[in-house]
């Protein structure tokens, strides 16, 4: 999926779009979006100057964009117009800091869906490394 695919898909625009791909797209099973972290992102005016890491919460939010995108598009035409709301977030671990120039790799694993509700896997990686991993639940419904 390309960026502008995304923005099909899921509502988010810059500053707060944070996925800039799909590189892999299983429907129903799972999806590996790619962030590509620059040092013009906004946010590293504030966090930290002289410092630049990408906060923890904007890791999150990518693998949450990554998981709706996956959402959506598995729903098909039953997803169009319907938005994808998080709901939980679990065992969230940071394993090290995401910095300018570093390649968010987002590999989301669907684990289970009961009708509107959907409980994915996220883990995030830079060259390989794990950088950060949680469990998230997520809710489709009407805007």
């Amino acid at each position: 999926m390309d960026i502008g695919r995304i923005m099909r898909a899921i509502p988010h625009r810059y500053p707060f779009l944070l996925v800039d791909r799909i590189v892999e797209l299983r429907l129903g099973e799972s999806a590996v979006g790619i962030k590509n972290v620059t040092a013009n992102e906004n946010f590293f005016q504030g966090h930290f100057p002289g410092h630049p890491v990408m906060p923890g919460v904007l890791i999150i939010e990518s693998m949450a964009q990554t998981a709706a995108a996956l959402v959506v598009e598995t729903l098909g035409q039953a997803g169009t117009g319907k938005l994808v709301y998080f709901m939980s977030i679990d065992e969230a671990k940071f394993r090290r800091p995401v910095v300018p120039g570093d390649q968010m790799r987002i590999q989301v694993t669907k684990q289970r869906a009961r009708g509107t509700v959907w409980r994915l896997s996220a883990v995030a990686r830079v060259d390989g490394v794990v950088v950060a991993e949680a469990t998230c639940s997520a809710m489709i419904r009407d805007p």
